[in-house]
C-alpha cells in the first residue's frame, strides 16, 4: 500500500483515563497501555494502522512527562517527531503546535490528527475515509471523520450531516450543519433514529495553514505565539504557559461549523474510544480458559468459581467465587471493584484522592 501523497500523521497523545484509574495514572496513561490483548499498547496499535498512509510522516505531541516512553514505544521516530508540551493546554495547542510546525516544513501540508488511544477493527475503511477527507482538505475545508453510531451512547458528542457535498474523489462527504455536545439517553435515541448524526470521535483532516488561518479568526495570540515557536523551540518555555486551554472542537471546529466550513466523512470503522472498563471488555471478550472471565493482561493469577467479571491482576491471585458482572482491577498500590454500569463512574475516585491530597495514587 502506497502513502497519501501530502499528508502528515499528528498523534495527540495526553490526558490521563482517568476512567480507566488504576492501569492508567497521571505518570502512566492509558495510551502507553495494551487493554485490548493486541499485544501492543493503544500508541503502537495507533503508528501501525497510520503508518501505512503517511509513511515517516509522523508527530507526536505528548507531555514532557510521557516524552521518553513515547520514545521507547516508537523507537523509529525521528527526535524530531515527537513534542513535549511543558504542561496540558488541552488539544487545540497541541494540534495548532503541529500546524505551525508542518506549515514551516511543507506550506502544502495536510494533517490528520488521531488521537493515542482509541481503536479501529476495520482500517480499510479508515484509509479510504481518510483518503476523502484529504480531497476535500485540500479544497480549503475543515474535515472530521464521523462515526457510525451504533446505539445511542451519551459519552459522545455527535455530529449533525448536512447536505451531500457532490465532490469527485469524496462520494460520502456532507456539509456539517453543527456540533452538538454529550446528549442525555432520551436525545442520544432521537439522533440515531433520524439517521442524520454521527458521533464525533475528534478525527479531524485539514491544510495546516488552513486549520492555522481559522484558529486566528477567534484565536490570533495563540496563532501567533505557536509559529514563534515553531521557528524557535527555545520559545517554547515561556510563550505555552501564556497560551489558552481549549480543545480543537470549541476553538475551531463549532466556528467553522456554523460558517459552513467544516464537511464530514461519515465511516463505518469499529470505531472504540477505550473510554472505560465497559469499553474494555467489549473488546477483549471472554477468555478461552476461564468462562465467563474477560482478563485484562495475563489470566495466570486468576481464579473463577461460578463468577462473571473483568479482572485485572497486578501479580497477586485474584479469587472469585459465585459473584456477577464485576470489574476488578488489582495494582500494586490500588484495588479497584466496580459494576460495568458504574464504569464512567471510576473518574470520581481520582477526583475524590486528588481532593484529599494524594497525589500520588492517581
Amino acid at each position: 500500500m502506497t502513502g497519501i501523497a501530502g499528508l502528515w500523521a499528528v498523534i495527540p497523545a495526553g490526558g490521563s483515563g482517568t476512567r480507566l484509574w488504576p492501569i492508567s495514572r497521571r505518570h502512566s496513561p492509558k495510551f502507553l497501555h495494551d487493554l485490548t490483548g493486541s499485544g501492543q499498547s493503544l500508541l503502537r496499535a495507533t503508528w501501525d494502522r497510520l503508518q501505512p498512509l503517511v509513511e515517516d510522516r509522523i508527530l507526536v505531541v505528548t507531555g514532557v512527562a510521557h516524552e521518553e516512553a513515547v520514545r521507547r514505544q516508537l523507537p523509529m521516530l525521528g527526535y524530531d517527531a515527537v513534542i513535549g508540551e511543558p504542561s496540558p493546554r488541552d488539544s487545540m495547542p497541541a494540534i495548532g503546535l503541529a500546524a505551525a510546525i508542518l506549515e514551516r516544513r511543507d506550506p502544502e501540508a495536510v494533517l490528520g490528527s488521531f488521537a493515542a488511544d482509541h481503536v479501529i477493527t476495520e482500517p480499510e475503511n479508515f484509509r479510504r475515509a481518510v483518503a476523502e477527507a484529504v480531497v476535500l482538505a485540500r479544497r480549503g475545508e475543515l474535515v472530521t471523520i464521523g462515526i457510525e453510531p451504533t446505539e445511542p451512547a451519551t459519552g459522545f458528542g455527535y455530529i449533525r450531516l448536512g447536505d451531500p457535498l457532490d465532490v469527485v474523489g469524496a462520494p460520502s462527504a456532507h456539509r456539517v450543519d453543527e456540533f452538538v455536545e454529550k446528549p442525555d439517553l432520551e436525545t442520544a435515541t432521537r439522533y440515531v433514529e433520524s439517521g442524520e448524526y454521527r458521533w464525533n470521535a475528534g478525527m479531524f483532516v485539514v491544510g495546516a495553514t488552513t486549520l492555522l488561518e481559522l484558529l486566528a479568526q477567534n484565536h490570533p495570540e495563540m496563532v501567533d505565539h505557536l509559529r514563534i515557536i515553531a521557528g524557535d523551540p527555545l520559545r517554547m518555555r515561556d510563550l505555552w504557559p501564556s497560551l489558552q486551554k481549549i480543545a480543537i472542537d470549541h476553538a475551531v471546529a463549532e466556528p467553522a461549523a456554523a460558517a459552513g466550513r467544516v464537511a464530514v466523512v461519515p465511516a463505518s470503522l469499529g470505531w472504540d474510544d477505550v473510554g472505560d472498563f465497559a469499553s474494555v471488555t467489549r473488546l477483549v471478550g471472554e477468555s478461552a480458559d476461564l468462562p465467563g472471565i474477560t482478563a485484562i493482561g495475563p489470566a495466570d493469577d486468576i481464579i473463577s468459581i461460578d463468577s462473571t467479571a473483568t479482572v485485572a491482576s497486578g501479580g497477586r491471585l485474584v479469587a472469585l467465587i459465585g459473584v456477577d458482572d464485576l470489574v476488578v482491577i488489582d495494582t500494586q498500590d490500588a484495588l479497584l471493584i466496580t459494576r460495568p454500569e458504574r464504569a464512567q463512574e471510576v473518574k470520581r475516585v481520582v477526583e475524590t484522592l486528588t481532593a484529599q491530597g494524594r497525589i500520588e495514587l492517581t
